[in-house]
């Protein structure tokens, strides 16, 4: 009979971990344009240069809070987006598609911060790490 009652509590607390414990607090609701932003980011391959939370490639930098961030923001982003730099491809957007990819950004930061190593911008846009 223990072992019943264990199993059964067992069930329902794995349940309401699984279905309520990893669900976002307070995370705003994602529109039709950060869902295009998202998928253009994967078509892009934008993961292979770029982070979002520490997770993707080192060549760019960690693209988490770039567009909320009071220093740099949306416009900043827009410019890199739009005309690449020596080592980001211009991917040829069109304005709707950079939109997206702000949108997917701005929704990335305001979903929680991430703070990532500090890089050093070089003189051609792109961005150093020390290698520790």
């Amino acid at each position: 009979m223990l072992f019943i009652a264990l199993f059964v509590s067992f069930f329902f607390y794995s349940a309401g971990v699984y279905t309520s414990g990893t669900a976002l607090i307070d995370a705003p609701s994602a529109s039709d344009s950060v869902h295009r932003g998202q998928a253009l980011f994967r078509e892009n391959n934008c993961w292979a240069c770029h982070q979002i939370y520490g997770l993707g490639g080192y060549m760019g930098p960690d693209l988490t809070n770039i567009v909320i961030n009071p220093d740099l923001g949306p416009d900043y982003a827009r410019l890199f987006i739009e005309e690449g730099t020596d080592r980001m491809p211009n991917f040829e957007l069109n304005t709707r598609e950079v939109d997206d990819i702000i949108a997917y950004l701005e929704h990335a930061g305001a979903a929680g911060n991430y703070n990532p190593k500090k890089g050093k911008v070089t003189w051609y846009g792109t961005v150093e790490y020390d290698r520790e």
